[in-house]
């Protein structure tokens, strides 16, 4: 048998590698937690074809994406939040991305009364100067809430949720 020339080999490794990582997970959104997984200025849900514009300051001012099927149901979301993202991730775990316009302390408060009385024991959880995170859980659910300000939204706090089954 004859050795394959080195441009073929070499060719055929970076086809190979083209294949592989093009090939994705069944994640909507690949961003962390946190990021903008769209351009500045929009989120859009390419399932659902539904976006949530911002204005030039960063405040979502359009209709919200859907909260997902998955999401527990008497999991407490503040009035007027706005879905900005939704992914999924490995090991049935879901994040929710929202924008809340209260102002942190009124949705911290939210955070902090609304869950215990839907079922919910808050533990671990930290509050600081413009950023707050609690874990928590119930008999079915596990999760994690983060809130942070938004630097460029009068009133705006991302606040973020992290569920899955309870173990």
């Amino acid at each position: 048998m004859k050795p394959l020339p080195l441009a073929a080999a070499l060719f055929g490794a970076v086809l190979g590698l083209a294949a592989v990582t093009g090939c994705s997970a069944t994640t909507e959104h690949t961003e962390p937690s946190g990021a903008t997984p769209y351009p500045a200025g929009q989120a859009t849900d390419p399932a659902a074809g539904k976006t949530a514009d911002a204005t030039p300051g960063g405040c979502p001012t359009a209709v919200s994406l859907p909260l997902p099927h998955d999401f527990p149901a008497n999991l407490p979301v503040p009035d007027g939040a706005v879905v900005t993202s939704v992914e999924h991730r490995t090991h049935h775990r879901l994040v929710v991305d929202t924008v809340v316009r209260d102002g942190f302390d009124s949705a911290l408060a939210f955070l902090q009364e609304q869950l215990p009385k839907a079922g919910y024991a808050l533990k671990e959880g930290e509050v600081e100067e413009d950023d707050a995170e609690s874990n928590f859980s119930s008999a079915t659910v596990s999760g994690r809430w983060a809130l942070r300000k938004m630097p460029d939204c009068e009133r705006g706090v991302y606040l973020t949720y992290l569920t899955s089954p309870a173990s």
